[in-house]
């Protein structure tokens, strides 16, 4: 991290800015299967990642590969149709450099979602879990080298990742909209392969709830950036070892795609209450 990424958001936030001058408050980045909640923004504009400065390409199935700004329930956002992957070859400053964007432009929370595997047996395809804390099992971390401390600072603060706040806000919309929602860690790991049965017994024995290859980064970045985060995954397979079945990833997608109005509807809400907490 150096006076050379300062310079790559800047030119980033200008291109973007000089499209839309919105000064969006809220960042919500779409994963796997969810990324139509962007049907339900006003007034937008919509930027391919290719057009923007140092943005990589989102190359994962389901990943559209647009930045959209404009306004869910009268508040103002911008969100990442899609994002990127370590496993896409990309280093984590590329992996991450959207979320510094989104801040440059004036975010102060940042919602994510993603879809996850289930570890916990309580766990059905189809579920979604607010996620709690995380683990980082990715063997790298997006602030590894030089820190630039007018970013942000060199040790930040974990002990809450995910803002307190927020889940229980999430919790309550679920809980009036009656929908199902979980608790739970959500486990970082790199991919792109899903893991062996052997892999799923440890992380359920290191606490792991859910396990996705996404996400651990954006959310360090997001914490050294001061931003306050909620997570939220969309569990699409189970991933208990002894009744283990192999993974067609065109059915991950599909069960994404069938849970999103749930999604939405929670993200919508949870935008729609958020200054009031």
């Amino acid at each position: 991290m150096s006076e050379a990424l300062r310079e790559k958001i800047e030119k980033a936030r200008y291109f973007i800015e000089q499209r839309k001058k919105l000064e969006p408050e809220i960042g919500i980045i779409l994963g796997t299967g969810l990324g139509k909640l962007v049907e339900d923004i006003e007034d937008q504009l919509v930027i391919p990642y290719k057009d923007i400065p140092y943005f990589a390409t989102s190359t994962a199935p389901g990943h559209l590969g647009n930045l959209i700004l404009g306004r869910i329930k009268g508040e103002k956002v911008v969100a990442m149709q899609g994002r990127f992957h370590f496993y896409e070859g990309y280093s984590l400053e590329e992996v991450t450099f959207p979320v510094r964007v989104m801040k440059a432009l004036g975010i102060k929370v940042l919602i994510e979602s993603n879809a996850a595997g289930g570890i916990n047996p309580n766990f059905r395809a189809g579920d979604l879990m607010i996620i709690t804390d995380h683990i980082n099992l990715t063997g790298n971390n997006p602030l590894i080298g030089p820190n630039d401390d007018k970013i942000g600072p060199r040790f930040p603060d974990m002990s809450e990742p995910y803002d307190k706040k927020l889940i229980e806000l999430a919790e309550k919309i679920a809980l009036e909209e009656r929908i199902k929602v979980h608790r739970g860690v959500y486990v970082g790991v790199t991919g792109p392969n899903f893991e062996t049965r052997a892999e799923y017994r440890f992380l359920k024995i290191i606490g792991a709830d859910a396990v996705g290859m996404s996400t651990v980064p954006e959310v360090i970045v997001a914490k050294h950036s001061s931003l306050r985060v909620l997570g939220i995954s969309c569990i699409t397979d189970e991933c208990i070892p002894d009744r283990l079945e192999p993974v067609d990833f065109r059915k991950v997608i599909r069960v994404a795609e069938k849970a999103e109005p749930q999604m939405t509807k929670l993200v919508q809400r949870v935008i729609a209450e958020i200054k009031i907490i």
